[in-house]
């Protein structure tokens, strides 16, 4: 390693019943049984509709978008008139509520098909106050913004549940939307604590539920409260096995536990899984699931030095296609960045290509930064002034565009090149003004579901140029204050033990 490197228990048992995996279109001979979880969610469907449509609920707890969206197609094939059908077609097409709004051409698609289900006339309050919910997040796209619908959407899933004591879909779904309209700049985690209140008790009497796992593991997704999802985290791939993000998503607790080996396991398992789907699909390109394990996966290999390993998904990456999203395009541009930074690698970082992302600007961030802090630490200081600028000019892009904490996070990144720019010209007051604004920037939010962590975090880089300046005690400061928010790093760790030496 470089140096500073309540209902009853009628519960379904999806797949573990006899004779459900013959109903799944998509079942393979030879395969292992389909292991989902168990969901109980009645309805005023057909005998023949319901257990399909229990199982698209548990493909949609665990964030399947595809295979939900099919499971719920083949509920209203075998029950045209079950609007509850409508309603899960409604919620895939919202997409992961973690990871932003669904674009122009979701919103479209989605309120339609939530309109269709509400005009079949749901025979229930119980059931038009679902769809009703669902219509919040869509209906008036054109005019009001996205947190306005889905704040919205929230209130109307408080009535259900409180309408619908009974119902622990209800709460489920509630408390799913009390997480995911969490502000990232929250840090004493308000509303993550509110919604994990509602599920632990359910989790409890439910523990083969895939959303009551998933969900607490998403409110937990920050350094003081992930051990309070170890259990969560270790019970969701036994949940459901057969889903890839089920696999993966125990390592946003391991992450933010330093648990890298628990965490290595999951990922190689998620990202193996997911690969099998795309080839039974037949399809050509990487999937989210494949990337977004992949990048975790990076992380943890480099946090043990295991370089040649990271190195082999780095080259897989660099010669596989992937659709455009969000996790796709943060992954693919992540990998090769975190490859060169953690292994001190300033002159391989200074090399790297900016990989185009338009449908996810701050992708391109990624690239600008880690090839900024390479050239300014190589004395390349043209490059690192241009990559600076560019990232200026990203950070207006995306404050045009409302995007508060993207805006935040790449201005914390350009703060950080100007630092290394500074100490490398001899402005050490600067560079440390610099350095210690970037770190404040990038500390007022918590990190974004989609990435194990930042790039290089502000603090430590900090830290190493507190070093650089002769000045250990306070680096020391820097770099355990990284440790706090991002446990058992390999740089931080070994900057910490050199700063203490010193």
């Amino acid at each position: 390693m470089n140096a500073l490197r309540t209902l009853p228990l009628l519960a379904l048992a999806l797949g573990a019943a006899p004779g459900l995996a013959a109903q799944d279109p998509h079942a393979h001979a030879g395969a292992a049984p389909e292991r989902l979880g168990r969901v109980a969610f009645p309805t005023s469907c057909s005998a023949e509709a319901q257990p399909r449509f229990e199982r698209a609920v548990a493909l949609l707890h665990s964030f399947w978008w595809d295979e939900a969206g099919r499971a719920f197609d083949a509920v209203a094939a075998a029950d045209p008139g079950c609007a509850m059908a409508h309603w899960g077609k409604a919620m895939t097409l919202r997409g992961n509520p973690f990871a932003g709004a669904p674009g122009k051409s979701a919103l479209e698609a989605g309120l339609a098909v939530v309109e269709r289900g509400l005009a079949l006339g749901p025979p229930t309050p119980r059931e038009r106050g679902y769809l009703e919910a669902a219509a919040r997040i869509y209906r008036d796209h054109e005019r009001l913004d996205s947190r306005t619908r889905l704040l919205a959407y929230e209130e109307a899933m408080r009535e259900v549940h409180e309408s619908n004591p009974g119902d622990p879909e209800a709460a489920v779904f509630y408390a799913l939307a009390v997480a995911s309209n969490a502000p990232p700049t929250d840090l004493q985690f308000e509303r993550q604590k509110r919604a994990a209140a509602i599920l632990r008790p359910l989790f409890s009497a439910q523990p083969d539920h895939p959303g009551l796992a998933h969900y607490l593991i998403h409110a937990h997704d920050a350094p003081p409260l992930a051990h309070l999802a170890v259990d969560a985290a270790s019970r969701y791939s036994e949940i459901a096995p057969s889903v890839p993000h089920a696999l993966h998503m125990p390592s946003h607790v391991f992450t933010r536990l330093g648990m890298w080996d628990e965490s290595i396991d999951a990922n190689r398992a998620s990202a193996a899984s997911a690969r099998a789907h795309e080839e039974r699909q037949g399809s050509a390109a990487a999937s989210f699931d494949r990337v977004h394990a992949w990048d975790y996966l990076v992380y943890a290999y480099l946090q043990q030095g295991r370089d040649a390993e990271a190195r082999r998904i780095l080259e897989e990456g660099r010669g596989t296609a992937a659709a455009p999203s969000i996790a796709t395009d943060y992954g693919l541009a992540a990998i090769p960045a975190r490859y060169a930074l953690e292994r001190g690698r300033w002159a391989e970082a200074a090399q790297l290509s900016v990989r185009p992302s338009p449908g996810f600007r701050p992708g391109e961030g990624i690239s600008l930064f880690a090839r900024g802090i390479g050239a300014a630490r190589s004395g390349l200081l043209p490059l690192a002034r241009a990559d600076a600028a560019a990232l200026a000019a990203l950070r207006d892009t995306l404050e045009g565009r409302g995007d508060a904490y993207w805006t935040q996070v790449v201005d914390a990144q350009r703060q950080a090149v100007l630092a290394w720019i500074a100490h490398r010209e001899g402005r050490a007051e600067e560079a440390l003004r610099l350095a210690s604004a970037a770190a404040e920037a990038e500390e007022r939010a918590e990190k974004h579901p989609v990435t194990p962590g930042p790039i290089l975090p502000a603090r430590e880089l900090q830290g190493d140029l507190l070093l650089e300046l002769g000045r250990p005690a306070e680096a020391l400061r820097a770099y355990e204050a990284t440790l706090a928010r991002e446990p058992n790093r390999a740089r931080a760790l070994f900057g910490a033990a050199r700063a203490a030496e010193l």
